[in-house]
């Protein structure tokens, strides 16, 4: 366990008794789109347990990750700070450093199991060049951002670095082409990335079939155990469907064989993955925690339309997909589950994102938010509450090492890149059809400096790091 400020161990020593705590698990797809659900729309794709999750709860109309891609999004999930603070800034580029706190490290401190199920890509879990199929900084410099969970403070793992195909994870799957035929190329060539469940101990095991199914299979007991010992407990259950290589199993293509293979394959990840995620509700209630555990959902970026010719995901009517600051790259699925505190389905229209989960966990858990850091997020009970319905502090994103950026309001988003600015009633212009820059310089100057200010703070942090 790695050692935290006297400051932020006085401020853990306060925390609630370990059986009023709620459980937490946080569930997040890779590429899914705003569109890509049955309960947003979509007029194919079947998502009949993420469907019943916002019937069941919260669905946050406009809910963000805190970058358009991947490594970025994850590391505001575990620290609740924006991650280029900490040099995040791309997928597999940079590491939760030392100097952060992760969830995961306030949370077992204070009695709970921690697990992380899926993909990582917060770090390498090998010094070894050739154990992944690495790129940016991992593969430059693998013992330099060796970063594994179990050194995060997680207790069970089973983790990849990064992608893996969606229909037999450790296999390679073969060329995906517009060409190919009704059935996936076979393969015994192993994929690249591996399962790994510690120090140099990787899991082949029970990885055939769907990938997420294969996930579940290993949080599922760590859930168990939890529960039997009495103990709370943290889940991360990151899936990594519909990411490529998407590979769609046949049981599940099935159901959608009057598409074109393309769409088969897309979809039928995403429905055997929507299957799991009704699996876990359903294991939750059996074993007698579902009350008190605070299930979230979200994606960690918009769709892809790169790479494969199955990225058919959608972002329904919104402008832009992954890597984009349009509301395409960045607005995603999102959903809470907590008997007992929404009894009922509720749509919260204020703007959320990933980098609220640490802060919102912690106020869930009645523990205190360590004062020796700046948290670009903030607790989202209040508007789960009812107590708040607009939010008072922006929404801030860079993205293209700083070159762009976005400032958020509840109202107005502002985007800024070195061909100007954009002005966006983002309230009641989702779609981004309309440029009000011209017609508000007021507005725009305000917002304007305002992130101006937090992106030189942020900066500041970024140009710290080792």
């Amino acid at each position: 366990m790695r050692t935290l400020s006297f400051a932020v161990w006085t401020l853990l020593a306060s925390s609630a008794l370990a059986a009023d705590l709620p459980n937490i698990i946080l569930c997040m797809s890779d590429d899914q789109g705003w569109g890509d659900t049955g309960y947003n729309g979509h007029p194919h794709l079947k998502t009949p347990h993420l469907d019943q999750m916002a019937k069941d709860g919260v669905t946050f109309n406009r809910f963000y990750s805190a970058a358009a891609m991947c490594s970025p999004t994850r590391a505001s999930c575990y620290t609740g700070r924006n991650p280029y603070r900490f040099g995040v800034t791309f997928a597999m580029k940079g590491m939760l450093e030392p100097t952060e706190i992760p969830i995961t490290t306030v949370l077992k401190n204070h009695g709970y199991a921690t697990g992380h199920f899926g993909k990582w890509h917060l770090g390498t879990l090998s010094k070894k060049l050739g154990d992944q199929k690495r790129w940016g900084t991992f593969a430059k410099q693998p013992e330099r951002y060796y970063c594994p969970p179990w050194e995060r403070d997680v207790d069970v793992c089973f983790v990849t670095e990064s992608k893996v195909p969606t229909w037999n994870p450790l296999l390679d799957p073969g060329p995906i082409t517009a060409k190919e035929g009704s059935q996936p190329p076979r393969s015994n060539r192993a994929y690249g990335n591996e399962y790994f469940t510690g120090p140099g101990q990787t899991a082949t095991e029970n990885t055939s079939g769907d990938d997420s199914r294969v996930l579940m299979d290993r949080a599922i007991p760590f859930i168990r155990d939890a529960v039997g010992n009495e103990q709370p407990f943290f889940a991360a259950v990151w899936f990594h469907t519909p990411h490529s290589p998407v590979v769609g199993g046949p049981k599940y293509r099935q159901m959608y064989r009057e598409h074109p293979e393309p769409m088969q394959h897309y979809y039928a990840c995403l429905t055997a993955m929507d299957e799991q995620v009704g699996r876990l509700r359903a294991e939750l209630a059996r074993l007698g925690v579902s009350d008190n555990t605070v299930l979230f959902f979200c994606s960690d970026n918009g769709p892809a339309r790169q790479g494969s010719p199955r990225h058919v995901g959608s972002a329904k009517d919104l402008k832009g997909y992954k890597l984009s600051m349009n509301e395409g790259g960045i607005r995603v699925p999102g959903l809470l589950v907590w008997p007992d505190k929404v009894n009922s389905a509720q749509v919260i229209d204020a703007p959320c994102f990933t980098s609220d989960y640490f802060p919102t966990i912690l106020d869930a858990a009645g523990i205190k938010l360590p004062t020796d850091r700046i948290y670009d997020g903030t607790s989202l009970l209040p508007f789960v509450t009812g107590a708040q319905d607009v939010r008072r502090k922006p929404l801030g994103f860079l993205h293209r090492d700083g070159k762009e950026a976005v400032w958020m309001e509840q109202r107005y988003k502002l985007i800024s890149t070195e061909k100007g600015d954009k002005l966006y009633d983002i309230a009641n212009d989702a779609s981004e059809t309309t440029d009000l820059a011209h017609q508000n310089p007021d507005i725009v100057k305000r917002m304007k400096s305002e992130m101006s200010r937090w992106k030189t703070n942020v900066m500041a942090e970024l140009g710290r790091v080792p």
